[in-house]
C-alpha cells in the first residue's frame, strides 16, 4: 500500500496533471487508488458547495468509493496562499488539522495513495507550520514535480535538499513541460538527471489535451 506526498517546485507547474496521471497508471496497472488534497484554495461555490478543479481531477483518479469531502478536506474560496484563505475564512490550518483527515484514508490501504500539497515545499500553515511539516508527520516519501522552464534547475536542487534535510526519502520526480520553448530545453533535462539525487518518473510534453490518460503515458510508478 504505498503512500507519497506530491509536491512541487512553485504553483502553477502542473502538480495536480501528474498526480492524477499517476493515479490512472496505478489504476491501468489494475491497483486501487487514492487521491488526497488536503487543502485548496481558489475553490468554486457549487449547489453542492466549494468545489476545487484539482481535488475533482483527483476524485476522477480514486477508485475507492470517496466522497468529495474526505479528498478535500479543507476548501477554501479565495485564490490566495492557503494560509492567508484560512485565516480569513477563521479555518484551523494546522499539521493536525490537515493530518487527522489524511491519516483516515491512508487507513483503508489502497494500492496507491497520494497526497497532493499546495504550491511547493515551504508552503505556509498556522503558526510557523508549512506543509512540508504535514509530510513529515504523515512520515511519506515525496515525489517532486519539477515545472520546467527558466529557472528550474534552481528551484528543484533547493527543494530537493529541502525535502532531504526534513528526513524524508525523494521517491522521484517528474519533469513536466510547461514552457516547452525554453531554451537548451535538453540540456537543462540533462541536467536535472544528473543532478536530482533522485530517479526520473517520466517527462511529460506538453499536451494539448494533458487528460490523466494521455499523461500517463509518459510516467511510471516509483518503486
Amino acid at each position: 500500500m504505498p503512500a507519497y506526498f506530491v509536491t512541487g517546485t512553485d504553483t502553477e507547474i502542473g502538480k495536480t496533471t501528474i498526480a492524477a496521471g499517476l493515479l490512472h497508471q496505478a489504476r491501468l496497472q489494475g491497483l486501487t487508488t487514492a487521491g488526497v488534497k488536503p487543502v485548496a484554495s481558489g475553490c468554486e461555490r457549487t449547489a453542492d458547495g466549494l468545489r476545487n478543479g484539482d481535488a475533482l481531477a483527483l476524485l476522477g483518479e480514486t477508485s475507492l468509493p470517496l466522497g468529495y469531502a474526505d479528498i478535500n478536506p479543507i476548501a477554501l474560496e479565495p485564490a490566495i496562499a492557503p494560509h492567508l484563505a484560512a485565516r480569513e475564512a477563521g479555518i484551523d490550518l494546522s499539521v493536525a488539522a490537515l493530518a487527522a483527515p489524511v491519516r483516515r484514508i491512508l487507513a483503508l490501504q489502497a494500492d496507491f495513495t497520494l497526497v497532493e500539497g499546495a504550491g511547493g515545499w515551504r508552503v505556509p500553515l498556522a503558526g510557523r507550520e508549512s506543509l512540508s511539516d504535514l509530510a513529515r508527520e504523515l512520515g511519506l516519501p515525496v515525489i517532486l514535480v519539477v515545472g520546467v522552464r527558466l529557472g528550474c534547475i534552481n528551484h528543484a536542487l533547493l527543494s530537493a535538499e529541502a525535502i532531504l534535510a526534513d528526513g524524508l526519502p525523494l521517491a522521484g520526480w517528474v519533469a513536466n513541460l510547461v514552457a516547452p520553448a525554453t531554451l537548451r530545453l535538453d540540456d537543462n533535462l540533462a541536467t536535472l538527471h544528473e543532478r536530482l539525487p533522485a530517479p526520473c518518473l517520466g517527462t511529460v510534453p506538453h499536451l494539448a489535451a494533458a487528460t490523466p490518460a494521455a499523461v500517463a503515458a509518459h510516467l511510471r510508478l516509483p518503486r
